[in-house]
Formats: structure tokens, sequence, C-alpha cells
């Protein structure tokens, strides 16, 4: 499994917009083959910073995922909402061991 993590941030005019679009679209993400779970969190000190984790079987799922027309259409919508470049990450989980 592959927790994939993405940083993003608005233009504070386009916060609702976004908001919206995911509200609209979380349930077509979540029940995409490969993905068992996506939450959107908003920084407690900036709110135009948010970060979506999603959870995929591993990185073929999540390719195939950015390469639907679903994703590309709701990029298309969100990413001229932006005031910075969105930073991603793909990692693993790792337990502590003591």
């Amino acid at each position: 499994m592959i927790v994939r993590i993405v940083k993003l941030t608005f233009k504070e005019e386009n916060i609702a917009t976004f908001e919206a679009i995911f509200k609209e679209t979380k349930h077509k993400i979540r029940s995409s083959s490969g993905c068992s779970f996506l939450e959107l969190y908003q920084d407690k000190n900036n709110p135009s910073i948010f970060f979506t984790y999603s959870y995929w079987e591993d990185e073929s799922f999540l390719n195939a995922y950015r390469e639907s027309d679903f994703f590309k259409t709701v990029w298309q919508k969100t990413k001229i909402l932006f005031a910075e470049r969105p930073q991603a990450w793909s990692v693993q989980k790792r337990a502590i061991l003591e």
C-alpha cells in the first residue's frame, strides 16, 4: 500500500470553489479502483493550504486514476484555483519499532 499526500495552496478567493469541487467528487475518488481511503485536511494557521491523504493498493492503481478522464476533468477545474504549485509525495506507512 502507498499513501499519497498532496499539498494544495489556493488563492484565498478560491477556497470555497475548491471545497465545492472536493465535496462533489470525493465519493467518486474514494470508489476508484485501488483507493481505500481519502481525507482532506486544512492547515490550522493558513486556511489557504490543504492536504489530501489517500491510500492506494499500489502505484499502478494511483497511476490509472491519474490517467483517467475523471481525474483530468477535475484537475482542469482545480489547477486554475492555485496560488502555488502543488506538491505531492507517495510514501509507505512504517511502523515504529521499539
